[in-house]
C-alpha cells in the first residue's frame, strides 16, 4: 500500500481537520468527535475485520477510513459524510493512494451516517459498526449537568461498554445509570444507529445484539 495507516495518523493536514472539526461541534454541542473517537473507531473496525479472516489490506483501508470519517464536520454537520469523502478523496489522491484504495476508503466515509449510510462493503460495515457503537461517558463534553441536552444523558448514564465478537455475532453490552438516563432514552436517540449496526453485521454475515443493564434487546 502506498499510503497506510500511520501515514495518515500523522498527517498535519489530517490531524488539523480532525481537530477543527471537532471544535465546531464543540460550538454546536455536540459529543466529542475528536482523536480519541477516530482513533477507537480505527481499532475497533480493525479488530473486526481481522477477527473475521478479511486481508491485511482490507483492514487497513478500515482503519484509515475509520481515521478520517469525520473530517467533513469541518465544512458543516450537515451532510458531512458525503464532504468528508470528497475531502479525502483530495487528500489520498495527493498522497499517491491507489485509486482502488481511495474508492474503497471513500465509499465507506460516505455511507456512515445513520440518515444515508448503507453497509456497502465489508469496509464500510466496519466503520459503521465501530463508530455508532462508540457510546462513553468521557464523549461528553464538561458542563453543568443541568445543561446536559439527551445525547449527553445517553452517554453520560454509560457505566460500561464493551464490543465483543464471535463467529455468528457482534454483541454491544452496556451498563446503564438509570438515574442519569431512562433506557426509553437510549433508544429514541440511538434506535436509527442500532437498526444500521444490524444491516452492518449482516453484511459481514453477523447477528447484531444489544445487551443493556444484563437484558438482550436485540
Amino acid at each position: 500500500m502506498n499510503v497506510t495507516f500511520e501515514m495518515v495518523r500523522s498527517s498535519p493536514e489530517i490531524r488539523t481537520y480532525i481537530t477543527q472539526a471537532d471544535a465546531s461541534l464543540t460550538a454546536l454541542g455536540f459529543t466529542e468527535h475528536s482523536f480519541a473517537h477516530v482513533t477507537k473507531c480505527a481499532e475497533v473496525a480493525a479488530r473486526i475485520l481481522t477477527q473475521l479472516g478479511y486481508t491485511p489490506k482490507e483492514v487497513e483501508l478500515a482503519r484509515i477510513a475509520a481515521y478520517m470519517h469525520d473530517i467533513g464536520n469541518v465544512v458543516n454537520r450537515h451532510d458531512h459524510a458525503q464532504t468528508g469523502a470528497v475531502m479525502a478523496f483530495r487528500i489520498l489522491d495527493n498522497m499517491d493512494c491507489p485509486p482502488e484504495e481511495i474508492a474503497t476508503i471513500v465509499t465507506a466515509i460516505g455511507n456512515h451516517d445513520e440518515k444515508t449510510a448503507f453497509p456497502v462493503n465489508p469496509v464500510a460495515a466496519a466503520l459503521i459498526l465501530a463508530d455508532k457503537m462508540d457510546v462513553r461517558a468521557n464523549r461528553v463534553r464538561e458542563k453543568a449537568r443541568a445543561a446536559f441536552d439527551i445525547h449527553d444523558r445517553v452517554n453520560y448514564s454509560v457505566k460500561k461498554h464493551e464490543v465483543t465478537l464471535t463467529e455468528k455475532e457482534i454483541c454491544l453490552t452496556l451498563a446503564i445509570d438509570t438515574e442519569v438516563c431512562a433506557v426509553i432514552e437510549y433508544f429514541e436517540i440511538f434506535m436509527d444507529r442500532m437498526l444500521l449496526c444490524r444491516r452492518a453485521a449482516e453484511k459481514l454475515g453477523l447477528h447484531f445484539a444489544l445487551v443493556i443493564n444484563g437484558q438482550r434487546m436485540a
